[in-house]
């Protein structure tokens, strides 16, 4: 007897699910209410996104989660999404960890910033990312009451490509313009404190005192210049005598981020390890409680 076997064969073709973003984001604040300067006839275009990665962005905004004043301990952080400058992460190095952060009372301001390069682009790092980068640390002090915010706790935290604009933004910064006609440009943009994640182009960082206190997170197996690169940022602001704390986890490397739902690990948990050096630090108080 004869046994003749039909098959079917399915072809499988790998289907990558691009991440979404969150359904409840908050409505974004413009930096500048006529445009960014040397951007103003591009302000309208739309942003386009790849799932949670946004790009052509022409009019630079920040997303606000603001905790309830019940919750609020009077610390704020301006958030970097890293992306290359090609490009914004704003899932896992955006809006997850900006929620994380307003749950625990700590204002959290997620920064679009103008991407130098992407393809077309004609901006630049060190003239409009990081005019943005100093316009946010600005209005988020403008705004300190109403959000409930202590001037003087105002920090800055990126990734990669947004670590870079952080630590930039330490390096250097200025008092504001007193007599501004904007109220904006009146406010300091230096950060009082500093968080690099896997932040890019440590080479060119600098330190000297009297810089803001930094926390730094990265992982051992990234590429050299941020793994040993972070090492070496470290002793250099030791040797500034500038307040600095560093974590290398063992087992991650680049990209880690933050995300609600990641394999537990040590890296995993770094939001934690920050909050408990903001507090060590002095940073970072008890939220306000309503008397009886």
């Amino acid at each position: 007897m004869r046994f003749c076997l039909v098959g079917v064969i399915v072809l499988l073709s790998p289907v990558v699910a691009l991440a979404e973003l969150p359904k409840d984001v908050p409505a974004p604040i413009p930096l500048w209410s006529q445009g960014a300067p040397g951007s103003e006839a591009r302000a309208s275009e739309p942003e386009q996104f790849v799932g949670d990665n946004c790009g052509n962005v022409h009019n630079p905004t920040l997303t606000p989660y603001v905790p309830e004043r019940s919750q609020a301990t009077g610390t704020a952080i301006v958030l970097c999404p890293g992306g290359g400058h090609s490009k914004l992460c704003l899932g896992h190095e955006g809006y997850a960890l900006a929620e994380w952060f307003r749950d625990r009372g700590i204002a959290a301001f997620v920064l679009k910033y103008r991407l130098a390069r992407e393809q077309g682009s004609t901006y630049t790092i060190q003239e409009h990312a990081m005019a943005d980068t100093r316009r946010a640390l600005r209005l988020v002090r403008s705004r300190a009451a109403e959000w409930h915010i202590q001037s003087d706790r105002v920090g800055i935290l990126g990734f990669s490509a947004g670590g870079e604009l952080a630590a930039y933004a330490a390096m250097q910064h200025d008092a504001g313009q007193k007599d501004a006609a904007d109220v904006i440009e009146r406010q300091s943009c230096r950060p009082d404190f500093q968080a690099l994640i896997y932040p890019g182009s440590s080479r060119s960082f600098t330190v000297e005192p009297g810089f803001p206190p930094v926390f730094i997170a990265a992982g051992y197996g990234d590429r050299p210049d941020i793994s040993e690169g972070m090492a070496t940022l470290y002793l250099k602001y030791k040797a500034a005598k500038v307040p600095a704390e560093l974590h290398l986890f063992a087992n991650a490397g680049h990209g880690f981020g933050y995300r609600h739902n990641a394999r537990p690990s040590a890296a995993a948990r770094w939001p934690e390890r920050l909050t408990e050096w903001l507090g060590d630090s002095g940073l970072l108080s008890a939220p306000e409680t309503k008397a009886p």
